[in-house]
């Protein structure tokens, strides 16, 4: 059959579609027609990229079309008897761009059609990038299901054209290996799932108070404040998992948490603590306790691509400042208060990730002590309360929603309305200042989970909020 005719019998066929409300597709895309016949997808399903510019030499479109296979069979064998007509043979994918870098940002559109005329019946994928087809794979996985009954793939109420684009740029998911050390395994299974719900920042709480289990090469005793000394990941484990998280078009953002939350740093370094009985946050006053921030972030840079880094910034009680008596002589030296050395470990810390060629992300409070001093690139991680990203982009910087009363994973009193509701875009009107908003992220802190939990715990509710993004 001639290409153009059989693409005239396709919109024939999808002129008698209307566009549904309700599909099993998740998160709902943008646009999806479909009509009314049964396919059967081949076991021997073929992946072909006619009329592409992506070579592919990372593999990454391959892995992911072997990873839908996967999915549709869901480890059955699919060994009924393929009928003469109605079985999809192939899926073909366009790509247009031929880089595959997983930038902040990239284009995560693509458009697939389904048919049911021609020969061989096959999926029609487009894209711009390899991240937008692997979405599409995705998408194309939901609609098959395996029948019991006959014993074969089928993939209902065809014939389907669907175009989706994300709602934001950063859909993202933390996770927390301060307070409970979670195996590479298990993080890469995190990772697999986020895929499922095209959720794309994996947001890596890696230290904390509790804990410092990761190897900084230019500082290496900061993991004497690791649980123990195994439960540590080397700066090999941390690429293996961001190449891991990339072939599934997951970034991963990681964060140190400073100047509090930062207890652990001091096992290795006791320098970094105000004192011996006054353990955090970091001694605001030696110039060794930046040295040591800039030597993670040159570390890091050379680890964790994504343009993001998250400083934390966070529930910084000061206290242990004014009564260390080097510390306070500094303070009074510089003709600084407490708020003004927050103000200042803040700052300071920033101008170190941006050398280091980073934007900047920082948790709220940062925002409502001194928005106004904040580096203008800086992303403000609302957590606290739902009103503060209307603020956040007024003020003319970028936001991502977290709040902690619908999105906080370890809430398990939060709803279920809660989780599918929270609107990231609340209380903003003004298009400019809606494409400040660059996202939202549920969080899955670790006080109450470990391994044997933590999959359990962030879903199905994460997926619920994957419908927002």
């Amino acid at each position: 059959m001639a290409p153009a005719l059989r693409l005239l019998l396709a919109f024939l066929a999808i002129g008698s579609c209307i566009a549904v409300d309700h599909v099993d597709i998740w998160p709902m895309p943008q646009s999806a027609n479909h009509g009314t016949q049964r396919l059967y997808v081949s076991k021997d399903l073929v992946l072909s990229t006619a009329g592409s510019n992506y070579a592919d030499d990372r593999a990454i479109l391959k892995d992911a079309f072997q990873r839908t296979m996967d999915l549709l069979k869901l480890n059955h064998a699919a060994d009924g008897a393929e009928p003469s007509s109605y079985v999809l043979k192939g899926v073909n994918v366009v790509v247009r761009s031929p880089e595959d870098e997983l930038n902040f940002g990239v284009d995560e559109s693509y458009n697939m059609s389904i048919l049911t005329v021609g020969e061989p019946l096959h999926a029609q994928i487009e894209a711009q990038t390899v991240y937008g087809a692997l979405n599409a794979l995705q998408t194309f996985s939901q609609l098959c299901y395996f029948d019991f009954t006959s014993r074969l793939i089928e993939l209902n109420s065809a014939p389907w054209m669907i175009t989706d684009a994300p709602r934001f740029p950063y859909r993202g998911l933390l996770i927390d290996t301060a307070r409970h050390y979670l195996p590479l395994s298990t993080i890469k299974g995190v990772i697999d799932a986020m895929s499922y719900s095209k959720l794309n920042v994996l947001h890596w709480h890696i230290v904390d108070e509790q804990s410092f289990p990761i190897e900084i090469p230019s500082y290496p005793k900061l993991w004497n404040g690791s649980y123990s000394y195994s439960e540590r990941y080397t700066m090999s484990d941390a690429i293996d998992i961001v190449r891991y998280a990339e072939k599934r078009g997951v970034n991963v953002l990681a964060e140190i948490d400073v100047p509090g939350h930062a207890l652990s740093w001091g096992v290795g370094y006791p320098l970094l603590w105000p004192s011996d009985s006054c353990k955090e946050p970091l001694d605001v006053s030696n110039n060794f306790t930046f040295t040591v921030i800039d030597g993670i972030l040159s570390d890091f840079s050379k680890v964790f691509k994504f343009k993001l880094v998250h400083l934390g910034g966070d529930e910084v009680n000061t206290s242990c400042w004014t009564a260390t008596p080097h510390i306070k002589e500094w303070l009074r030296d510089n003709h600084m208060n407490v708020s003004d050395a927050y103000r200042y470990f803040v700052l300071r810390t920033q101008k170190i990730a941006i050398s280091h060629g980073y934007d900047v992300v920082n948790w709220e409070e940062t925002f409502n002590h001194f928005g106004e001093k904040l580096d203008r690139k800086t992303v403000v991680h609302n957590w606290l309360g739902g009103d503060v990203a209307p603020k956040v982009v007024a003020a003319g910087l970028r936001c991502i929603v977290s709040n902690q009363d619908n999105w906080y994973l370890d809430h398990l009193d939060a709803t279920w309305e809660g989780f599918y509701m929270n609107e990231p875009l609340e209380g903003i009107d003004d298009p400019e200042q809606q494409r400040l908003v660059i996202g939202g992220e549920v969080c899955m802190w670790g006080e109450q989970i470990d391994a044997s939990d933590i999959e359990q715990t962030i879903w199905p509710r994460a997926a619920a909020a994957a419908g927002q993004y």
